[in-house]
């Protein structure tokens, strides 16, 4: 699979080599600057080349298929400080202009501040003029490929672990006395592979690796979605330095990062979620196959708070008058793509004792649920897991911390605070342990283009959540929980098949929520129903809307998970800037998973899940590993014909409403719910009509928990007077204001079009870049 790479289309290279080496740790080392807007500092990655861990692959796979493999029981990651002094000190008397080795006759083709930038090549490794072989079958040198854009990388060299005192033990062959690469690599590979058990001291040997003296700058290129990194006479992955230092920092206009202020006004930066993943905030493999761990050592001036994926819960060291560091660590490998930072000058609101009579009650495990507390096997790679931990399997509530702007917090303790427990209560009592041991939430600025975001040990949701009462902010916040297991815990091997992540947590949030409020059966069903018919009438409204090959759950069919022989694939439509506003991977992905619950009954359904999750937590999946082992699972009696060919053919491969869906749609009685608004509906308009004195106007705050719909209902009906709350919603709710830019557009009003060019204009500098293109696309 060669990756040819078209720059009229609209699909994301994941350029990294991953089929040659992988790298299992990244330590960072980085300093924020708000005044220049921009992160910079090193980043130390610790290599594996492809022959060791492909056996490793091969076995797990090998436990996958075996229920009589061994328990693997690890020693769980408790709060771990290990300080990480700044890596310059080794390089502190250098200036960054002469960092880059230039290839082909030494030909300087760095910018003027000395930087290597991304420069408009050709894509794919063939364009690379070192020509370089980027497998270990060749006569050239190896080329390790990482994705990497819009950063300016300053240098990179190989780190000398063997100067880090204690590390010569990880030597195994005596003949291996003197200093070399291969001593070298050696011991970055007994590093990486020690038990679980020893995770404290491998963070530790890793920060003082990290810390480690350079031995030699490597040479290094890049392109627009790349950075190429070689030494001279390395022809094999094998040979390739297995610890390299990459000097480098981002860029304002970076795609994976915003600048931006808080809703207070203060100066905030944060991971958006950008198409482009991380690899605009450091060079790193972008392929979910790379699953790696982390830690970071993060510096900024002592107002900020530094938030990250980690499992501890930081606290800020301070370095000197001004400045503070904050450090993270991560133990459970996860693709890069998952790391998150914020830093603003959030304020934490402190938790009250949480009271069982706000919505749900804590309850102990009644029999029917000791079923899920599985102990045995985990067909993971080795990582402490609290699946096998005793007393994580029976924590209902993590622990959590909550963040938000200043203005923000009165808001929070009012809603979001009391809900987070009993949600993550409800969430424990349907799937078990969860994967995770701890969550910060964070309320982040009103240019955030989503209503949450989940990512391991912290969540981003949107301001817009906290004027919808419990409704939303409890639906959202059990959506975003959903992720720990599906999307995280459990993520797609093909990002193409996005229905595995939002479909189940769509379908999960409401189970959640149901349980968090304690509903009975027949009040659970009824919402659920309501929600489903809500849902149906989005999704057909999707239909009519989107490009039939972006309506596909699973694109690329029988070569879904395929790569090239490099490891290099392309998401498809991964750059669309319509695609995150789209819901098709949610809708489809719910529907299907509604299917096959009512049709297997919910305790089946929910018994099989449980055990799904404990068989692939810490692994990717693709839709036949779900489906297969569905099927596989359930009575003859109840399986009805059912197949994963023919669930591919009516649900992932085929554009428009699923065969299946349409016929339930046909079929099914309308809920008590549903009927019960209907009449509510009627009643109103019927009211409307009546002539009626003039009334002194509610408050304001009648319409806060409907503020879409009522926007929407100023611009249909052309309620001037209140023109004033449809700009309000496009600057504070811009998670939920471009479909009302669509509204503003497609009414062909002169007044409405000049509101919607004036609120762009005033936002457009702080929106998110793909809500940008897609709203300036609608305007102009």
């Amino acid at each position: 699979m060669d990756i040819q790479l078209d720059p009229a289309r609209d699909d994301l290279p994941l350029m990294a080599n991953t089929s040659h080496i992988l790298v299992k740790h990244y330590v960072l080392d980085l300093d924020v600057d708000f005044e220049s807007q921009v992160i910079e500092g090193t980043i130390v990655l610790f290599l594996e080349d492809g022959n060791r861990f492909k056996k490793q692959n091969s076995s797990i796979e090998e436990a996958c298929q075996s229920e009589s493999n061994k328990a693997c029981k690890f020693g769980m990651p408790e709060p771990c400080h290990i300080p990480v002094t700044n890596a310059r000190t080794f390089s502190s008397e250098m200036e960054y202009n002469d960092f880059a080795i230039c290839s082909k006759g030494e030909k300087d083709t760095s910018d003027k501040d000395g930087n290597h930038d991304n420069q408009e090549h050709a894509s794919g490794i063939s364009s690379s003029k070192y020509c370089c072989d980027t497998g270990n079958h060749g006569s050239e040198d190896f080329l390790l490929v990482l994705d990497c854009c819009d950063l300016s990388v300053l240098k990179v060299e190989e780190v000398d672990v063997a100067a880090v005192p204690g590390l010569e033990k990880f030597t195994r062959s005596p003949e291996l006395t003197v200093v070399s690469e291969e001593f070298r690599n050696q011991i970055v590979r007994e590093l990486v592979t020690l038990p679980a058990n020893r995770w404290r001291e491998q963070l530790d040997y890793y920060a003082r690796c990290s810390q480690a003296p350079g031995c030699g700058e490597l040479l290094f290129d890049t392109d627009t979605w790349s950075l190429q990194i070689r030494k001279t006479g390395a022809q094999t992955a094998t040979d390739f330095p297995h610890a390299i230092r990459i000097w480098y920092k981002t860029k304002p206009e970076g795609r994976s990062v915003t600048w931006t202020s808080d809703q207070s006004g203060r100066p905030c930066v944060y991971t958006v979620g950008s198409p482009i993943n991380n690899r605009a905030l450091f060079p790193c493999q972008e392929p979910p196959v790379a699953m790696s761990t982390w830690q970071a050592t993060v510096r900024a001036a002592a107002s900020f708070v530094v938030l990250m994926s980690g499992e501890n819960s930081a606290k800020p060291t301070q370095l000197w008058e001004e400045c503070s560091s904050w450090y993270y660590y991560v133990t459970m490998p996860m693709p890069a793509s998952t790391f998150t930072i914020a830093v603003g000058c959030w304020t934490e609101m402190k938790m009250e004792t949480w009271s069982s009579n706000d919505l749900a009650t804590e309850r102990p495990f009644s029999p029917s649920e000791a079923n899920f507390r599985h102990v045995g096997v985990c067909s993971h790679m080795e990582y402490p897991c609290r699946f096998q931990n005793a007393s994580a399997t029976t924590q209902e509530i993590i622990p959590h911390r909550v963040f938000a702007p200043v203005c923000l917090t009165g808001a929070c303790q009012e809603t979001l605070l009391r809900l987070i427990p009993p949600c993550l209560s409800a969430a424990h009592s349907v799937l078990g342990a969860h994967p995770f041991s701890r969550l910060d939430v964070l309320i982040v600025p009103a240019n955030f283009p989503s209503l949450g975001m989940a990512s391991p040990h912290i969540m981003f949701l949107s301001q817009s959540i906290l004027t919808g009462g419990n409704h939303l902010c409890g639906t959202r916040l059990c959506h975003e929980i959903a992720h720990a297991w599906f999307g995280l815990a459990i993520g797609a091997r093909d990002w193409t098949e996005e229905w595995l992540s939002e479909g189940f947590a769509t379908h999960l949030e409401d189970v959640f929520w149901a349980t968090a409020q304690q509903l009975a059966p027949y009040e659970a069903r009824e919402q659920q129903e309501l929600r489903a018919c809500l849902r149906w009438r989005r999704l057909q409204d999707e239909m009519q809307c989107s490009p039939e090959e972006m309506q596909v759950l699973r694109p690329s069919k029988d070569k879904t998970g395929h790569t090239s022989d490099s490891g290099a694939s392309v998401i498809k439509h991964g750059l669309n800037p319509e695609k995150i506003f789209m819901q098709v991977h949610y809708l489809k992905g719910y529907f299907l998973l509604r299917f096959l619950a009512k049709r297997l009954g919910d305790e089946t359904y929910f018994s099989f899940l449980r055990k799904f999750v404990h068989t692939f937590h810490g692994q990717l999946i693709l839709s036949q590993d779900f489906l297969q082992m569905l099927l596989e699972n359930i009575p003859e009696e109840k399986r009805l014909e059912l197949s994963v060919e023919n669930i591919y053919q009516d649900w992932l491969e085929s554009s428009g409403i699923p065969k299946p869906l349409q016929r339930e749609r046909r079929a099914g009685a309308e809920c008590g719910l549903a009927r019960q608004v209907r009449a509510e509906v009627t009643k109103w308009i019927g009211v409307n009509r009546r002539p009626r004195k003039r009334k002194r106007r509610e408050k304001e705050e009648v319409f806060e928990k409907v503020r879409h719909r009522w926007c929407e209902l100023i611009v249909k009906h052309k309620f001037t007077k209140a023109y004033k709350s449809v700009e309000r919603f496009l600057q504070e709710d811009q998670a939920m204001g471009v479909y009302l830019y669509g509204e503003l557009m497609v009414s062909e009003d002169a007044r409405q079009q000049q509101l919607a060019r004036r609120c762009f204009e005033r936002t457009k500098e702080q929106m998110d870049r793909s809500s940008a293109q897609v709203v300036a696309e609608m305007l102009f």
